[in-house]
């Protein structure tokens, strides 16, 4: 039979969709959709309907196409005939209820032997609710919930009380049982009153974060529950192909699991991870292999066992062969281009026939080295003319003369991300292999690979890759910006590696709360920072000791202090919570951000001004006396004096609290450091969408604060440390400190800024 055009096909389907009714908009639907319209044309004729049917049966016949389980398709002609005889109760209202009761049951049968009377059963064939039952159910539900009715009156929820009803009358018709809901309630309230009108007032619930508690995984389904149909493939002949598990393989994977639940984490080894990371391809570059180890055991995961994809190269050349055997694979000699022009024509290679015999023996001469790199590739047999591209016979093996950073010298032809990642999802048994959206398309081959092998099928779910704004992700975009010099390599705190998130200073359990609460989605959109900001600031809240610091100092002299006064005063490592103290010098020198000084004041301004006083966090008030300039006219100095005895009794403090350091000893400098400020990398909240995203780059991503000054209970600090400088935000010294000079990395601002 001549395969027919995709119009002829149309064509087809639009007369026998019109023959079962279909609204126009429904119909035209259907077409468009090109794996639907299969599916309908095939359950259309099955049902034996060409020439017509009602439309409440159309309308059931366009359930079963779009939902029944593939693994169960062989009992699909069944279940039509229920539909077509009526079997199935044609009313609308709840006809649906019963056939998603069928479709469920048929799911969990797969293709063992269907017992019609279980079927029967489970889809309520045969049931019929009389009025009385739904009187009856009524009352009774009435009945137990009298007393919130009468407290509630018309203003209380019927839906539960319908919910309660339909659980005791599975299969009741609901409009019904509303209607006599309706009529018992106003029998028992009477008619409604003035106040039954009024809209009642709704109190504010105070909003809890549901994460916390949630099941992160209660999305997924049981490996027991892997009997069911993963995808179904469409061809350009027509035909499909449903794929799922038998029963027997099903049980094989059970036993080698114990039935738990086998994941794995299969990064690609040619770039560091990032926040978002989620996909996986065999070892590239040892670096990264190393990396990626390290950084996972720095986040506080286990993984049961580690595994590289060169493990299972033997089994996955064994499986090539047989795949050779089958007719399922050939070996061809195009060149990339070639490729290219040939899959845009859809246009099949001229090897695509060639004898199975000659295929395995060009095969094993590229495993031996006999055939140039470049001159031959090993490629799926799929479908050349599909409409879906990654099922136009896909590369499954390259000639590569590379040794390999895992394997070694002993291979030179490797196989590809197409063929390596299902088939080793396979041998692991892992039940769910998650991967983000962009590889939805990618179902097709996945499956239909382990389907010719006839291997075990793992749980395909994809989900959406993670966006946060102000940055990219993409770990191209990531190598250019490192490779160029645009940041500081891959660890660079700007960037949402996860190597550089922890030399900003971000704990794992910041990182892990923030992916916690985003969960497993398949909603695309984009994050906004002050959301991962948001956990990272909780966590360092609850951790980092408070330690007072100034990035830019003014020097004051406090002029009613002898010269060689020195005190400790003493300072809290968490204010208000208890716990620890450190002391912090006072002496006749101290220094305060310069920002906390203006020579006019202001009343929304809470620092330094002439003849003000202010407050120095955990010591005294000080009182500006006088102001030097330099020859600019800038202010280089200030003189102070200091109330010892502030503390009297009705005597409020100044409103205004600053941070500062003094001289550890009369004439001897405070600690110096060297203050490392970041901002968003990009100025633009969406970069990387366009050729010019470099162009999107904020030039004031960091800014270097040099001679910033330190309590020496800081300047003690080694690196990994972390503290919040008060007023200034969270900050952890970096690996670039030395001895003598010690470098901050400002990983988080305060959520709210002191007083100006």
């Amino acid at each position: 039979m001549a395969t027919q055009t995709r119009e002829e096909q149309e064509a087809v389907a639009t007369r026998l969709f019109e023959a079962i009714q279909l609204a126009p908009g429904t119909l035209a639907g259907a077409i468009k959709n090109v794996k639907f319209r299969q599916a309908l044309v095939q359950t259309v004729r099955e049902a034996g309907v060409e020439s017509g049917c009602t439309k409440q049966q159309g309308a059931l016949l366009y359930t079963v196409a779009s939902k029944y389980p593939g693994n169960a398709l062989v009992h699909r002609k069944t279940l039509l005939e229920y539909i077509t005889s009526d079997k199935l109760k044609a009313r609308r209202a709840w006809s649906n209820a019963q056939l998603d009761a069928a479709l469920e049951f048929l799911a969990q049968t797969g293709s063992e032997p269907l017992d019609a009377g279980a079927l029967d059963e489970a889809a309520g064939v045969g049931v019929v609710v009389t009025p009385d039952q739904i009187s009856a159910a009524v009352a009774s539900t009435l009945a137990q919930h009298a007393q919130r009715l009468q407290e509630e009156r018309y203003h209380a929820n019927t839906n539960v009380l319908l919910a309660e009803i339909r659980a005791g009358l599975k299969w009741v018709d609901l409009a019904a049982a509303k209607a006599e809901l309706e009529r018992q309630v106003e029998a028992l309230l009477g008619p409604k009153t003035e106040a039954d009108c009024v809209k009642p007032e709704r109190k504010k619930k105070i909003k809890e974060e549901a994460w916390r508690t949630a099941d992160p995984y209660a999305f997924l389904p049981r490996p027991e529950e892997n009997n069911k149909c993963h995808t179904t493939v469409a061809f350009s002949d027509g035909s499909q192909l449903s794929i799922s598990n038998s029963a027997e393989r099903l049980a094989e994977h059970l036993r080698a699991t114990g039935g738990r639940v086998v994941t794995r984490f299969p990064p690609e080894p040619n770039g560091y991870l990032h926040i978002g990371h989620a996909k996986a391809m065999f070892a590239e570059k040892r670096e990264y292999i190393d990396h990626i180890q390290e950084i996972i055991a720095w986040m506080g995961w286990t993984p049961h066992r580690v595994t590289y994809s060169s493990d299972y190269f033997d089994r996955l050349h064994e499986l090539a062969v047989q795949l050779i055997k089958g007719g399922n694979a050939y070996v061809c000699h195009q060149t990339g281009e070639e490729i290219k022009e040939s899959r845009e024509k859809r246009e099949p290679s001229p090897w695509r026939d060639r004898p199975i015999a000659e295929s395995l023996q060009l095969f094993e001469d590229m495993r031996r080295g006999l055939v140039d790199e470049g001159k031959a590739t090993l490629r799926m047999r799929q479908d050349h003319r599909n409409d879906n591209y990654n099922m136009f016979d896909l590369i499954a093996y390259r000639i590569k003369f590379t040794e390999h950073p895992h394997a070694g010298d002993r291979w030179c032809i490797y196989p590809s991300y197409d063929y390596t990642h299902c088939l080793v999802d396979a041998l692991e048994n892992i039940t769910h292999s998650l991967c983000t959206l962009e590889f939805e398309s990618r179902r097709a081959s996945y499956y239909w690979l382990l389907d010719v092998l006839d291997t075990y099928k793992p749980v395909v779910w994809e989900y959406s890759r993670l966006n946060i704004t102000n940055n990219v992700l993409s770990k191209r975009k990531l190598n250019r910006l490192v490779t160029d010099r645009y940041v500081n390599g891959w660890d660079d705190p700007r960037l949402l590696t996860l190597a550089g998130l922890r030399r900003r200073g971000v704990t794992p359990k910041a990182i892990n709360n923030f992916c916690r609460e985003m969960g497993v989605t398949r909603t695309e959109g984009e994050v906004y920072l002050h959301k991962l900001d948001h956990h990272i600031r909780i966590d360092l809240d609850a951790t980092s000791a408070r330690r007072l610091a100034v990035l830019r100092p003014l020097r004051i002299t406090i002029t009613n202090l002898a010269e060689g006064h020195r005190e400790e005063v003493e300072a809290q490592d968490f204010p208000g919570r208890g716990g620890g103290v450190y002391t912090v010098p006072f002496t006749r020198v101290v220094y305060i951000e310069a920002t906390d000084f203006r020579e006019q004041d202001s009343k929304d301004f809470y620092g330094l001004a002439p003849g003000k006083t202010i407050m120095l966090r955990y010591a005294y008030p000080i009182t500006c006396t006088g102001v030097k300039k330099g020859p600019g006219g800038e202010v280089e100095e200030l003189e102070a004096t200091y109330e010892r005895d502030f503390r009297g009794e009705g005597r409020k403090p100044p409103k205004g609290v600053l941070n500062w350091v003094a001289q550890p000893k009369p004439g001897v400098e405070p600690p110096s450091f060297e203050a490392r400020l970041y901002d968003t990398l990009f100025t633009t909240q969406s970069p990387g969408g366009s050729e010019t995203w470099l162009e999107e780059l904020n030039p004031n991503s960091l800014a270097v604060v040099h001679g910033a000054l330190a309590t020496p209970a800081l300047a003690a600090a080694r690196v990994g440390d972390r503290f919040q400088l008060e007023r200034l935000g969270y900050f952890t010294v970096d690996p670039d400190s030395r001895d003598d000079a010690m470098v901050l990395n400002r990983t988080c601002a305060l959520k709210d800024s002191f007083a100006k």
